[in-house]
């Protein structure tokens, strides 16, 4: 089952099961990715589908910061509850020292010596752990790694 689907098979036990919630987050989601299947005229792939909902969460986090840092702790939570339910759709996330394991197996593929290497570091990365770690964790690691 595609992702996508699994995605419209959700919305219809949310609405079944009256969770309104869950209903709204997963409605934003779709919309999202129909207006990019109507932008781009294509029918998305799983991959695309990932990175529209690591998009829709880290857009979340920095609102829910922002809230907080606004005191508004009522939005926050509501943004905080959203990122829960978008989770559910990303696979299994990799541990710091997965991660760690990756970026220097990438660095000694690459022959990274120096920050001037990070770019094509990150590139290499990101195209094996997408949609499995929070790329701005996987930065501070790359940089670790490289200084």
């Amino acid at each position: 089952m595609s992702l996508k689907t699994q995605i419209m098979d959700d919305i219809k036990t949310a609405m079944k099961a009256k969770d309104k919630d869950k209903v709204g987050t997963i409605r934003m989601l779709t919309a999202a990715i129909k207006q990019v299947e109507v932008d781009e005229r294509r029918e998305l792939a799983d991959a695309d589908v990932l990175s529209i909902v690591s998009k829709m969460i880290k857009q979340r986090k920095d609102a829910a910061e922002q809230f907080k840092q606004a005191d508004r702790q009522d939005l926050a939570d509501k943004e905080l509850a959203e990122i829960e339910i978008l989770k559910q759709y990303l696979p299994a996330q990799l541990s710091t020292e997965e991660i760690d394991a990756v970026v220097k197996q990438v660095i000694a593929d690459t022959g990274a010596s120096g920050m001037q290497d990070m770019g094509q570091v990150m590139g290499a990365v990101k195209a094996k752990v997408a949609g499995q770690a929070d790329m701005g964790e996987v930065s501070q690691i790359v940089k670790a790694n490289l200084t």
